[in-house]
């Protein structure tokens, strides 16, 4: 095996023969042991930089032998200097002290996992994102990580995307951006298209596979998806990253910093606008976005102010294409026509929203060891989606009938506006404990409120002469409370054996009132107390060498379809999941190649996902012919998690991570109405069946070369096995499995000494124009005495080849 790959190395890399020798070492917090990504590390011999990567690590490559000073330094921690001696033997181990209020540390530390906690998760480093921001929304960004499947209804990654972890949508999912939530209150969805462009302002993401540690906002059935914002700058800069593609695809964005003014002050802020054409026919995208930041640094505390937000208009695309249509016309886009009725598609058949986010942060350090993080927020929002209807009935309207000719008429032409019109505010804090000995602790929580209206209006109508424009026909208001706290605590009982316990307590009041769009009364009244214990045990074998498990209980309500599409008199329950996860941590070096130093790491998982009370989609109708969810007793994930990698200095890293799962819900009933008539049913019976939308098999790969100074090729492929579209397992209701490849090219220079960089960048999406689908929906009909199945398939279609180029001009 040595042979083989000193033959593959000699054969791919030759020109690093000559290399000489490395320096590499990790940088630490010294009180907590977390990893600092993106120290700066200097090294005094032809003034070379560096930055610590996403798990602290830093590399120097082709030193001469001698004696190097080492400069490492980090916002909010004392500047640490050392002279070394190259070579060195082993890889230096440089812990830095805290002089002032870290602003990462303590905005996210408190939600965020760590080697300490038996978590399962992955860091996401600013590196990582920039590499992949060529204008797509945020989970496309994320795709490489493990059991992660993305997809675009617009079919280029522009527009509305989805993302899903070990088969969990979105929905179930925790979304915080600096340990606030960003769950819509009610549908517990996050809308990534509202925050257009807001990878540009990241400092890193970290993802937690299932329930995860406690956090802010609706519990995490699938995954948590923390985001902390960028750092402040400890030197002024502005970058401009412009680029333009396939489908008419356009990214523009600006970015400034301040630096640390006197110390102490600093801003930081971008303005993006990304527009596309889209794959799918009329999918367009206009958005546009902003973020700004600006903050006081002291000694012992922290003021921050962080406002972001975004506008986006897109045309809706949001149906799909049908299954025999797929066949001849993947572009396809019935949204506009209203079913084929007209021969001109309607031009605004839009979805147009805008979100806007204020944060305020406090942090005070009472000594080395305690501090605390207090925040306040409010997000407003406010939209809709337009639609035209070429003969919608009257009375679903409200529009009292007329009469033309003397016949009454029942039905018009129209076009209608569905609003959602919401405030979204409260507080969170954090009381962290960092002991120097054994025990580290979080005292933590927060109080949210969400007030929203749901209305809906008539702002043209072809006969409908006693109404006038902004005619509303449905009108209903939500309020909803969130309040929790938590507290976690991490004992380290020798220097091999750790304990990590979380218990948390949240309570949820949801009020609706008033009518949905179709005229049903849907105040409801809801009340929520529950309890989330975890616990974990990591055992570190040696220092390479890590062994974590843990167990954790998670609890969601339902959402505010299941009140309002369900009979008042049927109510949803919430849902509980156990999570068991086990696993393995390896990072450790393997010697040197041609001067350069190989690293392996490795991550491996058990988990087991036990849900009660889960709700799916059964087939069954309410009483007016919407799809409504079902609690089922008992369904479960279970699988394993592999991710690897080995990393040759700086020159070469190939990464790759695998999921198994098994997906089940035990004794499935199928609910299907006959001749449209919830009444009247067929039940169909299934012992065990797969949960729907949940791959078994799921990989992603990629290799990073550098074969010279600021030139880098990157190439991903991703697999994907057969989902199914509902929790049949029917082949005939299915999403086929699907590989697809992407590659990157980036070159960066520096043109002239005013100029920090250029870098041009180049993305090859699907570089083998693969012809796949990524996400679906299904609903079926039974007709006739003996009635017979018709099953109806909508898919959406992604992008064959296509192609972002970038350029980033950096000062």
């Amino acid at each position: 095996m040595k042979k083989a790959l000193a033959l593959l190395m000699g054969c791919l890399l030759p020109w690093y023969a000559m290399a000489q020798h490395t320096l590499s070492g990790r940088i630490v917090d010294a009180a907590t042991q977390t990893p600092l990504t993106s120290s700066t590390v200097t090294l005094s011999a032809g003034n070379r930089a560096t930055l610590s990567n996403a798990t602290g690590h830093f590399n120097f490559t082709n030193l001469a032998a001698g004696d190097y000073t080492l400069h490492v330094s980090y916002l909010g921690y004392a500047t640490a200097s050392q002279t070394v001696t190259v070579p060195t033997g082993q890889p230096l181990d440089i812990q830095l002290t805290r002089s002032s209020v870290a602003t990462k540390e303590v905005l996210v530390t408190a939600t965020r996992a760590n080697e300490k906690t038996g978590t399962t998760y992955t860091n996401v480093s600013k590196q990582e994102l920039e590499d992949r921001n060529f204008g797509q929304d945020l989970p496309y960004l994320l795709e490489n990580t493990p059991s992660l499947v993305t997809n675009s209804d617009a079919g280029a990654g522009v527009g509305y995307t989805g993302m899903r972890i070990r088969g969990s949508d979105i929905t179930r999912i925790n979304v915080t951006v600096n340990g606030i939530p960003v769950n819509d209150a009610e549908s517990h969805g996050v809308f990534f298209v509202n925050m257009p462009d807001f990878a540009s302002s990241l400092q890193d993401v970290q993802i937690q596979r299932g329930v995860g540690t406690s956090s802010n906002g609706p519990g995490a059935f699938g995954a948590s998806l923390n985001l902390q914002t960028q750092d402040a700058s400890p030197e002024a800069y502005a970058r401009t990253d412009n680029a333009f593609g396939s489908y008419n695809t356009w990214k523009n964005n600006v970015q400034f910093g301040t630096g640390l003014l006197g110390g102490k002050f600093a801003v930081d802020g971008r303005l993006s606008r990304i527009s596309s054409d889209g794959y799918i026919d009329r999918a367009t995208a206009d958005l546009k976005s902003f973020y700004l930041s600006g903050g006081y640094y002291g000694a012992k505390d922290f003021l921050k102010v962080v406002m972001f937000g975004g506008h986006e208009v897109t045309y809706q695309a949001w149906n799909g294409v049908d299954e025999e249509t797929l066949k001849t016309n993947r572009r396809f886009n019935s949204a506009g026509t209203d079913y084929g009725s007209v021969d001109t598609p309607y031009d605004n058949e839009v979805d147009d929203y805008q979100q806007y986010h204020y944060q305020l942060h406090y942090g005070h350090e009472f000594s080395n060891t305690l501090s605390l993080n207090a925040a306040l927020h409010y997000t407003r929002g406010f939209g809709f989606y337009e639609t035209f209807k070429s003969r919608a009935k009257l009375k679903d309207y409200l529009i009292p009938p007329i009469t033309m000719d003397g016949a009454p008429v029942l039905r018009t032409g129209l076009v209608r506006q569905k609003w959602l019109d919401n405030h979204f505010y409260g507080s969170t804090f954090a009381l962290q404990y960092n002991g120097t000995g054994k025990l580290s602790a979080v005292l933590g929580g927060g109080w949210n409120k969400y007030e929203g209206a749901h209305f809906g209006e008539v702002i043209w109508a072809q006969h409908a002469s006693t109404i006038r424009p902004g005619h509303r026909y449905y009108d209903g208001d939500a309020r909803k409370t969130d309040f929790n706290v938590y507290g976690k605590a991490t004992v380290q009982a020798t220097e091999a054996l750790g304990f990590f316990g979380d218990l948390q307590v949240r309570q949820v009041d949801y009020r609706i009132d008033g009518t949905d769009d179709d005229q049903q009364d849907v105040t409801t009244r809801a009340d929520y107390n529950f309890f989330n214990p975890k616990a974990g045990l990591t055992f570190a074998v040696s220092e390479a060498h890590q062994l974590y498990a843990s167990v954790a209980v998670g609890h969601r309500e339902p959402t505010r379809s299941d009140f309002t599409d369900r009979p008042s008199n049927d109510r949803a329950k919430p849902e509980r999941l156990v999570d068991w996860e086990a696993g393995y941590r390896l990072s450790q070096p393997l010697g040197e190649f041609s001067g350069l130093p190989l690293r392996l790491t490795t991550d491996l998982t058990l988990f087991y996902m036990d849900y009660k009370d889960q709700l799916v989609l059964t087939g069954q109708l309410n009483n007016v012919g919407t799809a409504i969810r079902t609690n089922i007793p008992e369904s479960y994930r279970t699988g394993v998690e592999l991710a690897a990698g080995v990393g040759l200095g700086e020159v070469a890293f190939l990464s790759s991570n695998l999921s198994l799962s098994r997906n089940r819900i035990e004794r499935f009933t199928e609910t299907l109405p006959i001749d449209y008539d919830p009444e009247n049913v067929a039940v169909n019976e299934y012992e065990e069946t797969t949960i729907s939308y949940s791959p078994s098999f799921v990989t992603s790969s990629q290799l990073e070369v550098r074969p010279l100074t600021g030139l880098r090729f990157q190439f991903q492929y991703k697999t994907v096995s057969e989902q199914f579209l509902d929790n049949t397992a029917s082949q005939n209701r299915r999403l086929k499995p699907y590989e697809v490849g992407d590659v990157r090219v980036f070159y960066r220079f520096k043109p002239v000494n005013w100029m920090k960089e250029v870098e041009l960048g180049l993305l090859v999406n699907n570089v083998f124009s693969k012809e796949y689908v990524a996400n679906g929906y299904t609903f079926t009909e039974l007709y006739g005495g003996d009635p017979a199945r018709y099953d109806y398939n909508y898919y959406f279609p992604q992008a064959p080849r296509n192609f972002m180029g970038q350029v980033s001009l950096r000062f």
